[in-house]
């Protein structure tokens, strides 16, 4: 199983295919973690050829799950996946997630990604890049997007899942893992 998460920032991608990734013993590919190097330094935009070839080794073997939203890297990650899930959440579960996660992110400090010095800040909160802004600002876009990306026909061969709500996380992930264990 080669599974990719999509969905608005702060939907909860990561939580979703991490938690996957432990059911069915595959590893998890955070995009965030290949894309933001120190400094905040934003590969899809200032080297995007670094961060393709950070996404190619990173979907070589035959099983994983992976969350992000990247457009750059998404022709690399479905052209090796066999499922796609979209968090297709209300605005107001996703808003409420992001900011509680920004807080605890800026309370407690810890690294974002691993050796990149990249930390939560509460006077970031308002810039324009920061996660609470950009889930507000792109939720329709983001939307509208992922629309068309369940409607492309460059999908067709992937087994695609719409969740409306978070309640519907559990019993998918719980088909999922059956699904991708040996009987």
């Amino acid at each position: 199983m080669r599974l990719l998460v999509v969905g608005s920032t702060g939907s909860g991608k990561s939580t979703f295919a991490r938690t996957l990734a432990a059911g069915i013993g595959a590893p998890h590919i955070e995009i965030d973690a290949l894309n933001w190097d120190p400094g905040w330094t934003n590969l899809s935009q200032s080297d995007p050829e670094t961060f393709r070839a950070r996404v190619r080794a990173a979907v070589v073997p035959d099983a994983w799950t992976c969350d992000g939203n990247y457009s750059v890297a998404r022709p690399l990650i479905l052209a090796r996946a066999t499922h796609l899930v979209w968090l297709d959440y209300p605005r107001r579960v996703i808003m409420r997630r992001v900011i509680w996660r920004s807080f605890v992110r800026a309370i407690r400090g810890d690294e974002l990604w691993a050796g990149t010095g990249n930390r939560e800040e509460f006077h970031r909160w308002l810039d324009k890049e920061h996660p609470i802004r950009w889930a507000w600002d792109t939720h329709a876009r983001r939307r509208a997007d992922l629309t068309a990306l369940f409607a492309d026909a460059s999908t067709a061969k992937l087994q695609k899942h719409r969740l409306r709500h978070p309640r519907e996380a559990a019993p998918l992930m719980q088909r999922l893992v059956a699904e991708a264990l040996p009987i």
